[in-house]
């Protein structure tokens, strides 16, 4: 423990800005509360100033891992190369190239009609002249293997706090019995509720529950070959007739299902009225939440609730909610070329989940299935490796807000993740310590101070040396990817300036939306 000298010492060294830095931790993330400054209202209306009052809820602030699940007719052929990660292929060899090479598994209908391997694959597995729309009948014969409790028994073990459903991919082919039927293809769409099932299911558990619809794109009304990102924003269907029928169909599904998130991708048409549409979902589901792919064309704005990068995360702490959504391999769809060398291992998966929290994100972490709704060993391992990770770290994740830096580092530099709760701050440390005593540095801790390891027993011994906690560590069990601590009251973040760390939120290139 240090001494009173000591930290004087200390304190006459550095600049604490105390209040300041409090007050940033207390009010992060400004952009919630500046929404709700004046409360909600009574009524919501068609504009964005009525809109922009809708509040954060807290549950969503909360939960922090949300569960994915892209199925449906692609997860039949289930194929698509394993180019390497989206970004980098994009970076490095451009748009064109990807969309050939396209890993997602979920856009093989386009994939298929490119000169690409995906092309090949079809030709030699299904030939050339079977048409995707012949995957319709044995994706509704295989899934009806489909358990609605497997699956919400499976994502309550990794604790999850909500589950997204793909209910209408850009096929158009939708998961539910609509009364809305589609103009341009008869029965397509599902006669079984496969949505109504698992919303039950999950909410038994106590989960949240929200649907993924595509409403950029739909080739059964704009069957536009994309080749290239150009391609995109012309794929778009245009017409009143779309809008009219898009509308209707999320009308249908907020009445049906009740969700509390509405996961729109790639765009909203233009002649819709999506404002409208946010007031009435907010009229219903006062504590709902939308995301960010609203525009009218991908790259524009919409009213949001949350942000959306795809297959990156955020570089800082950002004051707006954010979502970071990716699969566990470099494809949404179920990939059966993946394997364990595609897909993150459970400790990379931990840290990635550590970081997006400590920056006042959520993960949303997708789960392809096969078309009998089985779930590959891979994903499975890396699911259950995060949720026995959750059993013991899960207090430094859930119900946390950022502290006033995300990010840190040990005296033998291992990587450190800051989160905070009223009262105490945890410091998650990636991999094990290398020595009996563990150093954070520039953390300074009052007398009377309690630092213990999640999972452990009792409180550890600490001393401060000068700028340093250093915690003495305990004779390590079973590895842990990561290893959290938790220190209350709250230490002090020693700081030479007094204000907070400039361009937070600074994010890494991503995607226009879930390609």
């Amino acid at each position: 423990m240090a001494s009173s000298s000591l930290r004087a010492r200390v304190a006459a060294r550095t600049r604490l800005a105390r209040v300041a830095l409090r007050a940033a931790a207390v009010l992060a993330p400004a952009a919630s509360a500046a929404q709700a400054a004046h409360g909600p209202p009574a009524a919501y209306e068609a504009t964005p100033a009525s809109l922009a009052r809708h509040p954060v809820p807290a549950w969503f602030e909360d939960a922090k891992l949300g569960l994915f699940v892209n199925w449906g007719l692609y997860s039949v052929p289930g194929w698509a190369p394993t180019s390497g990660p989206v970004n980098e292929v994009i970076v490095n060899r451009g748009w064109k190239y990807w969309f050939a090479n396209n890993s997602y598994a979920e856009w093989y209908a386009n994939s298929m009609r490119l000169d690409g391997p995906t092309r090949a694959y079809h030709a030699k597995t299904y030939g050339a002249a079977f048409p995707y729309d012949s995957f319709a009948g044995q994706f509704e014969r295989e899934a009806r293997a489909f358990d609605a409790a497997r699956w919400a028994d499976l994502f309550a073990r990794v604790h999850a706090g909500y589950v997204v459903l793909d209910v209408k991919h850009h096929d158009g082919y939708k998961l539910w019995p609509s009364a809305n039927r589609n103009p341009r293809k008869a029965a397509w769409q599902s006669a079984r509720d496969f949505p109504g099932e698992l919303g039950a299911a999950v909410r038994r558990r106590g989960m949240r529950y929200g649907l993924y619809y595509s409403g950029g794109i739909d080739w059964t009304f704009n069957d536009r070959t994309i080749a290239d990102i150009g391609d995109l924003a012309r794929a778009l269907p245009r017409d009143s007739a779309y809008a009219a029928y898009v509308d209707r169909d999320y009308r249908e599904l907020i009445a049906r299902y009740q969700p509390d998130v509405l996961w729109n991708d790639i765009a909203y048409p233009a002649a819709a009225n999506v404002n409208r549409l946010f007031a009435d979902y907010y009229a219903a589901r006062p504590e709902g939440v939308v995301n960010d792919r609203w525009a009218s064309a991908p790259g524009q704005a919409a009213h949001a609730d949350f942000t959306t990068p795809e297959y990156t995360t955020y570089a800082e702490i950002t004051d707006r909610k954010w979502e970071a959504t990716r699969g566990i391999g470099q494809s949404f769809g179920f990939n059966r070329t993946e394997d364990a060398g595609s897909f993150l291992s459970v400790a990379d998966l931990v840290w990635t989940f550590a970081d997006v929290v400590s920056k006042n994100g959520n993960l949303l972490l997708n789960v392809g299935p096969r078309a009998d709704a089985s779930i590959q060993e891979g994903q499975l391992e890396r699911l259950l490796g995060l949720g026995r990770w959750l059993d013991t770290n899960g207090d430094a994740v859930f119900g946390t807000r950022p502290w006033v830096e995300a990010e840190g580092r040990t005296g033998d530099s291992l990587e450190v993740r800051f989160t905070r709760k009223p009262g105490a701050v945890y410091a998650i440390v990636r991999g094990a310590p290398r020595a009996a005593e563990l150093r954070l540095t520039n953390l300074h801790a009052e007398p009377g101070t309690t630092v213990t390891l999640l999972g452990g027993r009792g409180a550890l011994r600490w001393r401060q040396h000068g700028r340093d906690l250093v915690v003495a560590v305990p004779a390590r069990g079973a590895a842990q990817p990561a290893y959290a601590l938790r220190i209350a009251p709250e230490p002090w973040r020693l700081v030479r300036e007094r204000r907070r760390p400039a361009a937070r939120g600074a994010a890494l290139p991503g995607l226009p939306g879930d390609l």
